[in-house]
């Protein structure tokens, strides 16, 4: 890094840190000379000594180290001071630290006409070049103490020093604030006599920067004379922080043939040191790119930025060509500006190479064949396509479409998504009377559409040549159902019709023979020579195999073919009905009190299996009657019910009383049925019939049902 300006080094003191005791009054522990004043030259030259320091810490300087707030200097371990490389820039002032394990000090070097660059630790600091806390009317002089984190034992150690020169006899300094009775407490501590201020642990910048105290004066009883003055501890940052790599797994996509220069990713690295010094200033570079083809360079990472951006031709960011469309970088994120003194971290950055559709899908043969037998469906032949492009995406994926030689629409094709294919298959059967031979013209695209400079070409459409296959196929009854209206009860014996039944197998001489498949009532027979179909038993239209009048039979054609075929004929016979069935009442039996007022006792209900006309309206009548003329009587409640009821009342005993109800068909049918009645005794609530017979059924329940039964009508 250059910076364009000259400018000039001032130095100013900073505060001594002690780590030995001050027994050794004949040496002083620390630089002995702590401001120097440098012009800036024209340039720092590399490895040119620009002035010697001398540390001392009175006890031979076993293990001294020196640390130097800019990374473009150094320090020997004779005290020279140098430059790392040739560098026009680096600030105006410089901190020098320097430390063994029995004292440490702090030097300032100061460049005259010089201007701030980042990492001057006049902003770490925040330290004004001002002389100590101006006061008015007070005696306490403090100044901003400065201690580096990270110190190491012996703890406690005095870090500096404040003066009352106006102090009274007797009185004492009294130190407070957060780090010393406040959280965290017993940080610091002041000797209340010299003044002295002393650490007592180590200090950690990245937790607490700064600690802001306050310093007064007090008397022996506690109570203040003068302060409280603020106090400023500044914890100085060392490098004790690796960049990391927070925010992962780091992800990016660069779409094939991208133009050189195209960004990727950003790389963002942390570093929990001070940000305004190089001990947080991070730069970035690629240690390892994997795979190393076609180039062992294919991406480029701004150092500063952290940007990731391709450097080769788009010819070379071919995701067809490519040994492996994802690579991986490791990155490097180095602190201190990149120097070699400087932290690293690293974090590993995935970058897949996106697939475009760049490449049309082509048939693997111009022509492809396929056989199928008639009266078949299904899949008859899978066409095979090649596409480079990537599988898991719409540029891969291939779309079939039937252009020509479909126009009865029998063929469809669909794409198999596994292996791409195209399944060609037939949905309407064929018939190889009609026609041998087809033959399908098909194009092939993909799901996304081509880049612009890319297009489908003759490699793009097949030709499917299909060959039917002839087969033994069953004759065809027409027209089927066939259909027929017949009386019940025609005589056995009665043709009803002659089923017709061709075979499409033109090209074939074949004989046809019929016989019966289901006939479940049994009453039908075919000629087996021409179809001929008549009765052999009575047809019912009452029978259990008859539903809403229509009776259903199968029959079958077969040829004379090797294996011979078979086909089935469906023959629906609509009956009309007659009058052969008798009505029929209900209920038959009743009871009736001896005692009862209502002399009322059933309402008769009467029903026919036939149909209309030849059912209702019926026509009531007693038959004969047992017992002395005017004892029953039956009247007409409407076309299907009557009333029976008594005309006195009777002694407990049963009664048979003979009910003729007539139908209206022509000629009519008449049924007679007895209908037994019960004269019960009725006391109490009580209804005894043993008298009368096992009965027990009630005038009451019988009368319920029956006008029931009538409302219902």
């Amino acid at each position: 890094m250059q910076l364009e300006t000259p400018f000039v080094l001032c130095v100013l003191l900073s505060q001594v840190l002690l780590l030995t005791s001050a027994e050794d009054l004949d040496c002083t522990p620390g630089f002995q000379q702590k401001v120097f004043h440098i012009e800036q030259p024209a340039e720092f030259i590399k490895d040119q000594s620009i002035l010697n320091l001398t540390f001392s810490d009175c006890k031979g300087n076993d293990k001294l180290r020196y640390e130097i707030s800019s990374p473009y200097f150094k320090v020997n371990s004779d005290g020279s001071l140098v430059s790392r490389r040739n560098v026009t820039a680096v600030g105006r002032t410089l901190f020098i630290h320097a430390r063994t394990p029995h004292a440490e000090d702090m030097a300032e070097l100061v460049i005259i006409g010089g201007r701030d660059i980042q990492g001057s630790l006049q902003d770490i600091f925040k330290f004004a070049r001002t002389s100590p806390v101006p006061r008015q009317k007070r005696s306490i002089v403090v100044s901003p103490i400065l201690i580096p984190e990270n110190q190491r034992q012996p703890f406690p150690r005095v870090v500096g020093k404040v003066v009352d020169s106006d102090r009274p006899e007797g009185s004492k300094f009294r130190l407070t604030g957060k780090g010393v009775d406040q959280d965290p407490k017993g940080i610091f501590r002041i000797n209340e006599n010299t003044g002295s201020v002393s650490v007592t642990q180590t200090l950690n910048r990245e937790m607490i920067a700064t600690y802001q105290l306050f310093v007064e004066t007090t008397d022996v009883s506690g109570r203040t004379l003068e302060g409280p003055v603020p106090l400023e501890v500044i914890v100085i940052d060392q490098n004790d922080n690796r960049p990391i790599f927070r925010e992962g797994p780091y992800i990016g996509h660069v779409m094939e043939g991208s133009p050189t220069g195209t960004t990727v990713m950003r790389m963002t690295a942390f570093d929990a040191d001070d940000p305004a010094t190089d001990n947080a200033l991070l730069r970035y570079n690629i240690r390892q790119q994997t795979p190393d083809k076609p180039s062992p360079n294919m991406f480029y990472i701004d150092p500063e930025k952290g940007d990731i951006v391709t450097v080769v031709s788009p010819a070379l960011l071919d995701r067809e060509t490519l040994e492996n469309p994802k690579y991986e970088l490791i990155i490097e994120a180095q602190d201190m500006a990149g120097l070699d003194v400087g932290l690293t971290g690293t974090a590993t950055a995935t970058i897949m190479i996106d697939d475009k559709n760049d490449q049309s899908p082509k048939f693997t043969k111009k022509e492809f064949q396929a056989t199928v037998e008639e009266g078949a469906v299904g899949v008859i032949v899978n066409l095979t396509v090649e596409d480079k492009d990537d599988p898991t995406t719409g540029a891969w994926r291939a779309a079939y479409t039937i252009i020509n030689g479909n126009p009865g629409q029998s063929f469809e094709i669909h794409t198999n998504p596994q292996t791409n294919e195209g399944m060609l298959s037939v949905i309407k059967p064929l018939d190889y009377e009609i026609s041998a031979f087809h033959t399908l013209l098909i194009k092939v695209e993909n799901e996304d559409p081509l880049v612009p400079d890319v297009s489908y070409g003759p490699s793009s459409t097949a030709t499917v040549h299909i060959t039917v296959l002839d087969v033994n196929e069953g004759p065809v009854f027409y027209p089927d159902p066939m259909m027929v209206t017949r009386q019940e009860n025609i005589s056995v014996g009665s043709v009803l019709l002659t089923m017709n039944a061709t075979d499409p197998d033109s090209l074939q001489r074949q004989t046809i023979r019929y016989s019966v498949y289901k006939d479940p009532a049994g009453w039908l027979n075919i000629n087996p020579i021409n179809g001929t179909v008549d009765t052999m038993a009575v047809l019912d239209r009452e029978s259990p195999f008859v539903h809403n009048s229509v009776y259903t039979a199968l029959f079958l054609a077969i040829d004379s073919g090797n294996p011979p075929a078979t086909g089935t004929g469906t023959l629906l016979i609509t009956l009309e009905d007659v009058n052969d069935n008798a009505p029929f009442i209900y209920p038959t039996v009743a009871e009736v009190c001896d005692d009862a007022k209502n002399l009322s006792v059933v309402i008769l209900g009467a029903s026919d299996k036939d149909l209309h006309p030849n059912t209702d309206p019926f026509k009531f009548e007693i038959h004969k009657q047992a017992v002395p003329d005017k004892v029953w009587k039956i009247s007409k409640i409407n076309n299907t019910h009557a009333l029976v009821s008594l005309l006195q009342n009777l002694n407990k005993a049963n009664y048979n009383l003979p009910v003729m109800v007539t139908d209206s068909g022509k000629p009519p049918m008449t049924n007679i049925t007895d209908l037994r009645v019960q004269v019960c005794s009725c006391k109490n609530s009580k209804v005894d019939c043993n008298m009368a017979g096992a009965l027990r059924t009630s005038v009451t329940s019988i009368l319920l049902i029956s006008l029931f039964s009538l409302a219902r009508l």
